[in-house]
């Protein structure tokens, strides 16, 4: 019975199936938005791994976290190039339906197959893009695609060569971060209003923890500047 159901079911029309369409790629989208917060969210948690590891002079884990770091803001470069694409293939999906009233059938696109390419290689969203695609070579929007995994091959190479350029950009950041959350010379936050005897305190006492504050700064960040030598 179900299969008799099946044969008689109402066919989309060009607006359904691309209204369907483009709701399955802004999906896509939010997928990959929430990914990026994901990856994000963890790359604080590996900052301050990294001023753990310089505090106690362990410059190797600094290094190795500090890559990471680099590591994963790749991904998330990557995540966004994926987003756009995603965007673009809705928008010339939408132009592509505005031709169906002249021509009464949605026409091929060049630029959606090449983009739909190109999403096929993401191991975020593959699965979904290559049914999306299946569905589109039905509809005579795409021709059937073939891999290319070439431009891949080469970006890795270029990226390689960058590496130690953004691991120093890594660490100074580190750094600078930590300087910013230590309270400015001479605008350190009042202390509450103590009991006599301890307002008794030797301002040399107090000098002196600032001192101290300043020289763990000044060794952290010397510590963070040895890795990047």
């Amino acid at each position: 019975m179900e299969k008799i159901t099946g044969m008689f079911q109402k066919k989309k029309t060009p607006k359904e199936q691309v209204r369907e369409w483009q709701s399955r790629l802004r999906s896509e989208q939010r997928s990959l938005d929430r990914q990026i917060r994901e990856i994000q969210r963890e790359e604080k948690n590996v900052q301050k791994s990294i001023r753990e590891a310089a505090k106690r002079n362990d410059m190797t884990s600094a290094k190795s976290l500090a890559r990471e770091i680099v590591q994963s803001r790749r991904v998330v470069t990557k995540l966004y190039n994926n987003k756009a694409q995603l965007n673009s293939v809705s928008m010339h999906l939408g132009e592509s339906f505005a031709t169906v009233r002249a021509v009464g059938h949605l026409q091929k696109s060049t630029e959606v197959m090449k983009l739909v390419n190109n999403l096929m290689k993401v191991p975020e969203i593959q699965q979904n893009m290559m049914d999306l695609s299946k569905e589109m070579m039905k509809a005579g929007v795409i021709e059937e695609m073939v891999s290319d995994t070439l431009d891949d091959v080469l970006d890795d190479e270029e990226t390689e060569a960058e590496t130690e350029e953004e691991l120093n950009k890594v660490l100074d950041e580190v750094a600078g971060e930590y300087t910013s959350q230590l309270p400015a010379a001479g605008l350190r936050p009042k202390k509450e209003k103590q009991p006599a005897a301890a307002q008794e305190q030797p301002a040399q006492a107090v000098a002196e923890g600032e001192e101290d504050e300043d020289a763990e700064l000044e060794s952290l960040q010397a510590r963070l500047a040895s890795v990047k030598s």
